[in-house]
């Protein structure tokens, strides 16, 4: 079993909101993208939250559509064993210093997990986090299919509220 380290943020002081997943998988970090393979519903869904078509964008206008609505990107876990992408074979973590967002981005007002293993591990790390609100996500995951995507197209549109507050 290979580690795999994640990663940088994508983010600056302005961010309001923070989008974690769990540890990008083999072609996201292959590439050095967040979100790079093309059944990923992610693009989709954040592009539903500040009402962009981001999929016709290249990766560096992504990154722009989501700096310009003070969103940024990173994961929980920073470095991990793990075979595949997929997060259940996810071993021995090390986790990313969840507890320090609050301290080096002061407008930050909520952090959304995206999928389980993120929100499980996220929320633990930051009980006891005070003024951030912690939001749970359907995976983006296209191994997620027990849940359409429109079902999760309404959950992910309850981040519009940081955008603009």
């Amino acid at each position: 079993m290979s580690v795999k380290s994640g990663l940088a943020p994508i983010a600056d002081r302005s961010t309001r909101l923070f989008i974690l997943g769990s540890l990008p998988g083999e072609r996201s970090l292959t590439e050095g993208r967040y979100y790079a393979f093309p059944t990923n519903q992610f693009w989709h869904l954040v592009g539903g939250v500040i009402g962009s078509d981001l999929q016709s964008l290249g990766y560096d206008q992504r990154l722009e559509a989501l700096r310009a609505r003070h969103i940024g990107l990173w994961d929980v876990v920073g470095a991990a064993s793990r075979d595949g992408s997929l997060d259940a074979a996810i071993r021995n973590p090390r986790h990313n210093d969840l507890a320090g967002l609050s301290r080096d981005y002061p407008e930050l007002k909520a952090i959304a997990f995206n999928g389980g293993r993120a929100a499980r591990d996220g929320v633990r790390l930051l009980a006891g986090a005070q003024g951030i609100d912690l939001i749970a996500l359907p995976s983006s995951s296209a191994a997620n299919a027990r849940m359409p995507l429109a079902e999760k197209s309404a959950i992910w549109a309850e981040l519009k509220r940081f955008l603009d507050s």
